[in-house]
């Protein structure tokens, strides 16, 4: 008896933690959930107002008046990269959104209706896939002009068609499924299909690629904002900052380096926190 329960004890857990992040997940979270709050609390908390000129120094170092320095017209950078944070992760989260909703619904249609439909719609979105995102954007912007709605209807065009093609991909694979068949032969049409049968099956990877997808797409718009065919004066992203105060970086100011951890402290991040997703959120199979 004595042996059994030594047994029972040594035994490995339950796997009911199956939701739980390990340590490299928690952190990219919490660096998520950080730079969210800023971009949400930023207008509140900025300490001067972004156009404010503060210092007749340029490129100022840091301070405990100017905690990440001055820009190139002695603005405060550091009010700068807090009102940046609205338009960079605003921007790429509500395109990331419209583009990832419009593609996995349309591809689960697709799977779900096949023939002319699908191949007449594949085509057509290959068509657009094939284009480089940065060199997409720059043609779009530079023909309709900047502005955030077309900013964002834009990224969210280009990012579209790759959604649309992974979705239909895991879709495939689930409609052969014999429960599938089983709904389909009692008779459920295919709204009931997509959202009861295939949807819930293939949520996981759907949040792991739009998680990758925002990476992309912040990506992109600091390119777009870089090149200043972003967010245009006098508001800034993160890429215009870094473009605004290039100069700097001979100097090694922190004008130019902040801008540059926080595009790259927020994309490093979202990688770690999709990279460690936990299993039961990956593999519903678990």
């Amino acid at each position: 008896m004595k042996s059994d329960m030594s047994i029972a004890s040594s035994s490995p857990a339950p796997r009911s933690k199956g939701y739980s992040f390990n340590i490299v997940g928690r952190i990219g979270l919490g660096i998520i959930l950080f730079w969210l709050a800023v971009a949400i609390l930023g207008p509140w908390i900025s300490p001067h107002p972004p156009g404010e000129i503060v210092d007749w120094d340029y490129f100022g170092p840091m301070t405990s008046k100017f905690w990440l320095g001055t820009d190139y017209l002695g603005r405060d950078m550091f009010s700068r990269i807090l009102l940046g944070a609205r338009y960079t992760v605003g921007i790429s989260l509500a395109a990331v959104t419209i583009a990832c909703t419009i593609g996995v619904i349309l591809g689960m249609i697709a799977a779900v209706i096949g023939g002319w439909f699908d191949m007449i719609l594949s085509r057509l979105l290959d068509a657009i896939n094939g284009i480089p995102s940065l060199l997409f954007g720059l043609v779009v912007v530079a023909a309709v002009g900047s502005s955030i709605p077309v900013l964002i209807l834009t990224l969210a065009a280009n990012y579209m068609p790759g959604s649309y093609r992974f979705a239909r991909a895991l879709a495939v694979n689930v409609n052969t499924m014999d429960f599938v068949t089983v709904a389909r032969a009692r008779g459920e049409n295919t709204p009931y299909l997509i959202i009861r049968e295939i949807f819930p099956n293939i949520l996981g990877p759907v949040l792991a690629d739009l998680g990758l997808r925002f990476v992309f797409i912040v990506l992109v718009l600091s390119g777009l904002s870089f090149l200043g065919l972003g967010v245009q004066p006098p508001n800034a992203d993160w890429g215009a900052l870094v473009r605004e105060n290039i100069g700097a970086l001979s100097f090694g100011a922190p004008a130019v380096i902040f801008p540059s951890i926080a595009i790259a402290s927020l994309t490093i991040s979202v990688n770690m926190f999709i990279d460690n997703l936990p299993t039961k959120i990956r593999d519903r199979s678990e």
